[in-house]
């Protein structure tokens, strides 16, 4: 079957081209786990990082203004400490990588990284600086979803700027563990959670955390595989969306055309998500 992404009305989905963005109409919780609900036919694009392309770098507020210009997706991001414990958006430790400065984040205060600019996938260094998590946040309200990765950054420190913010509909977190899912949900009822369930073992220690599913979306891991269909089949059954991460193995083709058959293929086996570092091909590619 074509999956195609499902335009809802009234107080669920709506993909809403807004000041030439297709934001995701997200105003309430009761919105994103009707976002998030598994409905066979339904896609839908997460941005690895934000993207990963020529001229916009990763974690950049302008890279998710630039991804929303031309398909709807919400965006997995890398929350860190700078050393004076502003939280940041930056991936690695280091600076080196993707900004003009050096060394690790954390030996640098907030005024010293705001100086620095953000670099492209190439290297080339761009006009756009690190953003905070709070930047970030004010950006996404009415547009977007933002996903937390795990990072250095403790989990009440998140937990906080989520509950400051009213941010609990349109701010997820990365879970590994039912433990860390558990802690989250104990702290903010309303919160949606990216979680780890790659086996059955996985599956039954959320339940036996008593998270309910309507909290959470599963990431089954990186590879388009036969297997996937246990977890799948489980996950689905409970309402949840799976997604998968074309990022280490899929993001690597060396083909346009390649990585679109690729993200096709993953839908048509089943997942609901597709996290990606190029989130423009792959709405371009199930034509979103």
């Amino acid at each position: 079957m074509k999956k195609a992404f499902l335009l809802f009305t009234g107080l669920t989905l709506a993909t809403i081209v807004s000041a030439q963005l297709k934001t995701l109409g997200i105003k309430t919780s009761a919105d994103t786990y009707s976002f998030f609900k598994y409905e066979m036919s339904k896609t839908v694009v997460s941005g690895h990082r934000g993207s990963h392309i020529a001229g916009y770098p990763e974690n950049a507020i302008e890279t998710f203004e630039h991804v929303l210009k031309h398909t709807p997706a919400f965006f997995e991001i890398d929350p860190r400490l700078t050393k004076d414990s502003v939280i940041v958006l930056l991936h690695d430790a280091t600076l080196d990588r993707t900004t003009t400065g050096k060394g690790k984040l954390s030996d640098h205060t907030w005024e010293e990284v705001k100086q620095f600019r953000l670099k492209d996938k190439d290297g080339n260094i761009t006009p756009y600086r690190i953003p905070t998590l709070q930047e970030a946040i004010n950006w996404a309200k009415g547009k977007t979803i933002l996903n937390l990765d795990r990072k250095d950054v403790p989990p009440q420190m998140t937990a906080e700027i989520i509950r400051k913010n009213n941010a609990a509909a349109f701010v997820m977190v990365t879970v590994h563990t039912a433990d860390q899912a558990k802690f989250f949900y104990q702290n903010n009822p309303l919160i949606m959670m990216s979680a780890f369930v790659k086996t059955e073992e996985a599956l039954k220690s959320y339940e036996a955390a008593g998270v309910p599913w309507k909290n959470m979306i599963a990431y089954i891991g990186s590879e388009n595989k036969p297997e996937n269909k246990v977890m799948l089949d489980l996950l689905h059954a409970r309402g949840v969306m799976c997604m998968i991460s074309a990022a280490p193995v899929y993001d690597k083709l060396a083909t346009k055309e390649e990585r679109a058959a690729a993200y096709r293929d993953i839908f048509a086996k089943g997942a609901d998500i597709l996290e990606s570092d190029y989130p423009i091909e792959v709405g371009e590619a199930i034509k979103l």
